[in-house]
């Protein structure tokens, strides 16, 4: 007996001292240099920050780890989500074919968008399919952890057309997903644009990527890739946060610019101007959710919520939006289809029912009409938000 207990002591020990050391090595070993460069406005020499200067890192209520604890328990009080919504992928011949061609006047030039999920989007114009953050995998996570998709992908992967470019806003996980990124790499050799750093994680996977700094840009068969700035983080451990940059995306096409949005908070707000300045936007691909990280709240400091999507879209002055990142993985606080409800609402708080700016369904291609003029869309946040006050609005969890 005595030997049993002494070998017992000893193996609790050597447990003891391996976490200890693995809690001393670990975290540097997950670390990771993404990028070296000049400190400047948005870039310290290690870790790049936004130039607001707010901090996106940290979720409300508490620390970051609490609040991962309390999503993987359900401990939180968040709203049921279901564990499957219907969804009917487009099928090839839904989408725009192969062998369309450009009008004679640029403006005419056909566009075609199909919502695959979470902010995976394919955006299709003659001669050139464009595809958002593409993921596929089950979950956004690492080593198949992470939250699990409730809806599938609006196009299966064996249905893409051949992908000639692909934008990369970040490395999170919901956002950056190698396993589709090298299957459809190895098909397609495609174009990826990114923003700083994380073609170093792509180049890991084998994946040859162009990685640019906010107002640079890219060539690419008939377009110009700008990278602009947004306001968020990265990381893909809790070490290695901000060690790559984030972005949004304007697209110059002969038809009028495709503007994505990434992953962005409000910030100060300037990077819509930055966007909209490029020239006038046909379409724009903007965020409504993962905006609720604790009751009541409208929008998140990483994320954009309805409210201030509806802003965003009336100062971009673009002629079509379509609401993503919402329904797909269950990422925060407010109920599933909360998200489009309340834009609907906000909508009609701030008088802008008739204005093109709506929540997208999975898999159903959508024709985008030609760039117009935009009307004039004054936008009166808090009476927007005080008009929300109210049993609609609240209702809404």
């Amino acid at each position: 007996m005595g030997r049993i207990i002494k070998g017992l002591v000893w193996t609790v020990v050597w447990l003891v001292a391996a976490l200890c050391l693995a809690i001393t090595i670990v975290p540097r070993f997950l670390d990771r240099i993404y990028y070296r460069g000049v400190a400047g406005d948005h870039f310290d020499g290690a870790r790049f920050f936004n130039p607001d200067g707010d901090d996106t890192t940290a979720p409300p209520g508490g620390s970051r780890r609490g609040y991962l604890w309390r999503q993987a328990t359900g401990t939180d009080g968040r709203p049921d989500w279901p564990d499957h919504v219907p969804v009917t992928p487009a099928k090839p011949a839904e989408l725009l074919p192969a062998t369309t061609r450009p009008a004679r006047e640029p403006a005419r030039t056909p566009m075609r968008v199909t919502w695959v999920g979470h902010a995976s989007v394919l955006v299709q114009t003659p001669g050139l399919n464009i595809l958002t953050d593409p993921v596929w995998s089950d979950r956004a996570g690492p080593f198949g952890f992470g939250p699990k998709r409730v809806a599938a992908p609006g196009i299966a992967l064996a249905d893409l057309p051949k992908i000639d470019l692909i934008l990369i806003s970040h490395n999170h996980y919901d956002h950056l997903d190698l396993s589709t990124l090298k299957t459809l790499y190895d098909r397609d050799r495609p174009a990826i644009v990114t923003s700083l750093g994380n073609d170093a994680i792509l180049r890991s996977a084998g994946m040859a990527a162009t990685a640019l700094d906010w107002r640079q840009a890219e060539r690419v068969g008939g377009a110009t890739v700008h990278v602009v700035r947004n306001h968020h983080w990265s990381s893909r451990w809790f070490v290695d946060r901000n060690r790559a940059l984030w972005s949004a995306f304007v697209v110059e096409l002969p038809g009028g610019n495709l503007f994505f949005a990434g992953d962005t908070g409000m910030g100060d707000g300037k990077w819509v101007r930055e966007a909209a300045a490029l020239g006038p936007i046909r379409l724009a691909l903007i965020p409504i959710g993962a905006f609720r990280f604790q009751p009541g709240q409208m929008a998140s400091g990483a994320h954009i919520g309805p409210v201030d999507a509806l802003d965003v879209f009336g100062r971009l002055g673009a002629s079509q939006g379509l609401a993503i990142h919402w329904g797909t993985f269950r990422l925060s606080y407010e109920g599933w289809a909360t998200p489009p409800k309340l834009l609907t609402e906000a909508k009609r708080c701030a008088g802008q029912g008739d204005r093109r700016f709506g929540a997208a369904t999975i898999g159903r291609p959508v024709d985008i009409a030609p760039t117009t003029a935009p009307a004039a869309a004054p936008f009166d946040r808090a009476a927007v938000l005080r008009c929300l006050d109210g049993p609609a609005g609240n209702a809404l969890r």
